[in-house]
């Protein structure tokens, strides 16, 4: 796993989001292309940001049952969580990275 990034899993993802501070959480699956494209811009975004926000994966093909839980149909799907409940930002689709921090502007002031 990358430097800045956080492993998910079933187990851990209840107590991974409790916090106060965001948690975009990519839900991802190896085999899936535009998720590898994803994958090194959130890492930059992770390390950019580190005191604002937490970046985390979760594999769906390991972790079926958060992905069932918050309805993840397509990957990549992030979502950002909040005290433990995910925020109405919901990203889908890989994005540039300019994009994506737009979308997280709110979560990265």
């Amino acid at each position: 796993m990358a430097d800045h990034t956080v492993t998910a899993t079933d187990a851990t993802f209840p107590t991974l989001i409790a916090g106060d501070k965001p948690v975009l959480v990519d839900f991802w699956a190896p085999w899936c292309g535009p998720c590898r494209l994803v994958a090194p811009l959130l890492e930059e975004i992770a390390a950019e940001y580190p005191t604002k926000i937490t970046v985390a994966k979760l594999n769906v093909d390991e972790n079926q049952q958060t992905a069932l839980q918050f309805d993840v149909m397509s990957i990549p799907t992030m979502i950002v969580f909040r005290r433990g409940r995910p925020t109405p930002t919901r990203i889908v689709g890989a994005r540039p990275k300019a994009a994506l921090l737009q979308d997280l502007a709110q979560y990265l002031a």
